[in-house]
């Protein structure tokens, strides 16, 4: 196991971690500056492997972290979206974990939000059926209503005493996946276009430093979002929890390249900030990965993609929780990490 691991330590939970898996039934391409190779098919094999290493763990993983991008966005053109996601999902099928999913921009490439609410990407239902009365407010509505066009796909759970996890919707802003008369996409463009002047919206072309950020495969948090994840870790403070929040889109500079950041990780950041519960943020995205332990003590971690990695190597780790840190046994391209909970 990584180093530093304590037996005297009493191992608290252990989960799986996998992103950017991106599986068609296509040709290895490349990605769109042609600079990465990318396996399509070799991905699910990947992908297997993954789930017989977490099959094999001494001890079982509670659950599994799908941090987005499960299927490419070619599949829309191939008209085989549906397929693709069901041969990955019957992958996941074979893990004795659950899956917790996130949603990426590819995921928004070849569905809507309406079809992505009703289908089996949304893993709401294993989140905590809270009835306490602080956090009534919290609990967002599992059952996708049409009428509610601007909601956002967002959840938390509590796995083990004094832990909890929140599954968060970086494309809650965005230009994909919603009708184009709704309230969000609306704002969304309004937010792109003021940055973004290109007439392609997926080209930083004249962006400078993070304003490259301002591209339409990224997204952002909602005003109603970012209020709700504020009194979700308002409950975890008050309760004494450790928190891990989860996304697609990484959220700090210093854990991915320029190009890769949520729009508003500012805001985002100064949610998490005015929080002593949270000690990670997790995130995909960014293929090549990344990490930056942050000045409040927060680690961002962002895993490497399983769509660009080599069939001779793998992508996917394995988190052993500890009541004092989070140990990382990563896999192929994911190195170890131990991740240490600020002293409050």
């Amino acid at each position: 196991m990584a180093t530093e691991a304590n037996e005297s330590k009493q191992l608290d939970l252990t989960f799986g971690v996998i992103t950017d898996i991106q599986y068609a039934n296509a040709d290895n391409g490349y990605n769109d500056t042609h600079t990465k190779r990318r396996y399509y098919r070799n991905s699910l094999h990947l992908l297997r492997n993954a789930v017989k290493g977490w099959n094999e763990e001494p001890t079982t993983p509670k659950f599994i972290l799908q941090l987005g991008d499960i299927i490419d966005g070619c599949n829309s053109q191939l008209k085989s979206s549906e397929y693709a996601l069901q041969t990955v999902i019957n992958e996941f099928a074979n893990c004795t974990s659950p899956v917790h999913h996130i949603w990426g921009n590819h995921e928004l490439y070849n569905f809507d939000r309406e079809c992505l609410f009703k289908s089996a990407l949304n893993s709401k239902h294993l989140g905590n059926d809270i009835t306490s009365e602080s956090m009534d407010s919290c609990s967002i509505k599992t059952d996708f209503d049409p009428d509610e066009s601007e909601v956002f796909y967002g959840y938390h759970f509590s796995p083990f005493p004094k832990f909890r996890f929140i599954i968060t919707d970086t494309y809650d802003l965005s230009i994909l996946g919603r009708k184009y008369s709704s309230k969000k996409h609306c704002a969304s463009m309004e937010i792109l276009k003021s940055y973004n002047k290109n007439e392609d919206l997926n080209s930083s072309k004249g962006l400078a430093g993070l304003d490259k950020r301002f591209v339409a495969f990224n997204g952002g948090f909602s005003q109603e979002q970012l209020e709700w994840l504020n009194k979700v870790l308002t409950f975890s403070d008050n309760n004494l929890e450790k928190v891990t929040v989860a996304a697609h889109v990484p959220i700090h500079p210093c854990s991915t390249n320029s190009q890769g950041v949520a729009w508003n990780y500012d805001e985002i950041l100064s949610v998490l900030h005015a929080h002593t519960s949270v000690v990670c943020f997790m995130a995909g995205h960014d293929h090549d990965g990344g990490y930056y332990l942050d000045n409040h003590g927060i680690h961002h971690l962002t895993f490497e993609g399983l769509i660009e990695t080599s069939p001779e190597s793998d992508a996917f780790g394995t988190i052993y929780v500890y009541d004092d840190r989070m140990i990382l046994k990563g896999r192929g391209r994911i190195q170890d990490r131990v991740l240490h909970y600020r002293k409050i």
